[in-house]
C-alpha cells in the first residue's frame, strides 16, 4: 500500500523538466524548492521530494535511479541520476576524483573588482548544532570556486553581477559562503544575505550545465539547463536575453 506521504507519480507528473537519458544516467533539471531527500523537517509532513518521483524515472529498468551528487533544496538546475547500481558507482568515482565540471550561474549583491578570479578560502562550522551552516575559517577545509563576471547591473539601485562558479571542492553551501565573503550575497539568499525568509525573491544560484566523462574515448556528456523563471529579471538586468543562447560555461 502507498503511504500518504509518498504518493506514487507518473511521468506526466513530473514537476521537472528530462534533459538527458541514457542507459547509465538521466540529468533532470531540478526546480528550486524541491529537496532531493527527505530530512528531518519534513518528517509527518507532505512535502514533495525529489525521491518521490524516481520510481516514475525507471524507464524499464527494475530498479529506480538515484541522486549521484547534491544540490540544495533552494538550488536549481543540472542533477545527475544514476539508472543502476553499475552506473553509481561510475558516477561516483568520478565525482569523488573531481573529473565532473560544474558550473553554476548566480546574480550576486555586489560589484566584484575583476573579471575572473580564483576565491581560495577555507570552511568550517559555524555551529556544532547545525552542520550545514558554515563559514569562512582559516582552520576549515579547502575550499576553491573560479568565477567569471557574464555581466553587471543594477536591481533596485542595488550593484548586481551575473557570474559564471565553478567549484574545484564541494564543501556545504561553497558557493553561497565564498560569493557573501568576497563580493556580496547571493541574490535572495535567506542565509548569507538578507533576504526575507518567506517574501524574498528566491536563491539567484542556478546549477547551469555539467560535463560528464562517462566513456573515455568520447567527449564528455554535457547537458545545460535554461535559468529558471525567478532569476530572468534579474539576469536580464546584467545583459542576459532569454531570445539569444546562453554563453558556453
Amino acid at each position: 500500500m502507498t503511504s500518504p506521504e509518498r504518493p506514487a507519480f507518473s511521468q506526466d507528473d513530473l514537476p521537472f523538466a528530462l534533459l538527458h537519458r541514457d542507459a547509465m544516467m538521466l540529468v533532470i533539471d531540478k526546480p528550486a524548492g524541491l529537496p532531493v531527500h527527505r530530512g528531518p523537517a519534513a518528517k509527518g509532513r507532505i512535502i514533495p521530494v525529489l525521491t518521490d518521483h524516481l520510481d516514475a524515472l525507471r524507464f524499464g529498468l527494475p530498479r529506480r535511479p538515484e541522486a549521484a551528487h547534491r544540490l540544495d533544496k533552494d538550488t536549481s538546475g543540472c542533477l545527475v541520476l544514476g539508472r543502476h547500481p553499475r552506473a553509481m558507482a561510475q558516477l561516483n568515482q568520478l565525482f569523488r576524483d573531481g573529473r565532473i565540471e560544474k558550473t553554476y550561474w548566480a546574480v550576486v549583491e555586489g560589484d566584484p573588482a575583476e573579471d575572473a578570479g580564483l576565491i581560495d578560502l577555507p570552511l568550517g562550522k559555524r555551529s556544532p548544532e547545525r552542520g550545514w551552516w558554515m563559514k569562512p575559517d582559516p582552520d576549515g577545509l579547502p575550499s576553491q570556486t573560479r568565477y567569471r563576471v557574464l555581466g553587471r547591473g543594477h536591481v533596485n539601485g542595488t550593484a548586481i553581477a551575473w557570474l559564471a562558479l565553478e567549484p574545484l571542492t564541494g564543501r556545504t553551501h561553497q558557493l553561497r559562503v565564498h560569493c557573501a565573503a568576497s563580493f556580496g550575497p547571493i541574490h535572495g539568499d535567506e542565509i548569507y544575505g538578507s533576504a526575507p525568509r518567506d517574501a524574498g525573491p528566491g536563491l539567484h544560484l542556478h546549477a547551469q550545465s555539467i560535463a560528464i566523462p562517462l566513456n573515455p574515448k568520447r567527449e564528455p556528456v554535457t547537458v545545460a539547463a535554461p535559468p529558471p523563471q525567478h532569476m530572468h529579471a534579474a539576469l536580464a538586468a546584467c545583459g542576459w536575453s532569454a531570445a539569444t543562447s546562453f554563453p558556453k560555461p
